[in-house]
């Protein structure tokens, strides 16, 4: 009898494990498709304020505009993967001159990734599962020093390195705008000897960040890489890179 009792409760125990150990946690997590949804035809216009350095580097102005990404055709790369092209085109601030065109760029399904090829350039935008602080090296596909062809600075040397993750999904206001249900993508916010003073000699500014509203798509863009310098042989302190923010004001 002894020895039937301990067999018995051995098996209960082991039951109990095995009961235990297989069950799995799982978790409901949104699709790509709810919060970059693709198809022919769809657009988003967006008012875009671009900081540009002029006068031999000098001045900051920031040039304001209204951008419009439209969906204009779908196809397969060579990898037999869905591709989507965006034409990109631009008019003035208010809206009353005509669109003139300003280029395309490719967004990529590729099962478990959405990727955005613009000039080359290739960067993960998004990654499942769409869960709160999910991370993944985003600018993996960049070649070293990306814009070191246009602009003379190093704020682009670790950009591979860069750690993208999901910060939240929540409501977002923007001069006046108020979008719902929005999945932030954060990438970098890192300042360097800011604000600037009469005796800083170098500082700079990296920001990236991208916005997404379910079954809208991108809302909002920040995407700034500057450097500023002070050479003491120079008559006058420079500033090298650029700064991007734009934020959606219409869409179909």
């Amino acid at each position: 009898m002894r020895f039937l009792r301990i067999t018995f409760f051995s098996l209960v125990i082991l039951f109990t494990i095995s009961s235990c150990g297989s069950e799995k946690e799982t978790f409901d997590t949104p699709a790509m498709s709810d919060y970059l949804p693709m198809q022919v035809g769809k657009y988003i216009i967006y008012r875009m304020d671009s900081t540009v350095f002029t006068n031999l580097n000098t001045t900051i102005e920031v040039h304001k505009y209204q951008v419009k990404h439209e969906v204009a055709s779908v196809t397969t790369d060579n990898a037999g993967r869905t591709t989507y092209i965006v034409n990109r085109s631009i008019r003035n601030e208010a809206g009353t001159s005509g669109w003139q065109a300003n280029g395309n760029y490719t967004v990529v399904t590729a099962g478990d990734q959405t990727e955005v090829v613009d000039d080359n350039l290739r960067v993960i935008k998004l990654h499942i599962p769409l869960r709160e602080g999910f991370s993944w090296k985003g600018n993996r596909h960049l070649p070293l020093e990306p814009y070191k062809n246009v602009y003379t600075f190093s704020v682009d040397n670790d950009m591979q390195n860069w750690d993208f993750y999901y910060d939240s999904f929540d409501n977002f206001s923007h001069e006046g705008n108020n979008y719902e249900d929005v999945l932030t993508v954060e990438q970098i916010d890192e300042s360097d000897n800011l604000p600037i003073q009469t005796n800083t000699t170098i500082a700079s500014r990296i920001r990236s960040v991208d916005r997404y509203a379910k079954n809208i798509g991108l809302v909002y863009k920040e995407y700034t890489l500057w450097e500023y310098q002070n050479n003491p042989s120079a008559p006058n302190p420079t500033y090298t890179g650029f700064g991007v923010v734009m934020w959606m004001i219409e869409h179909n």
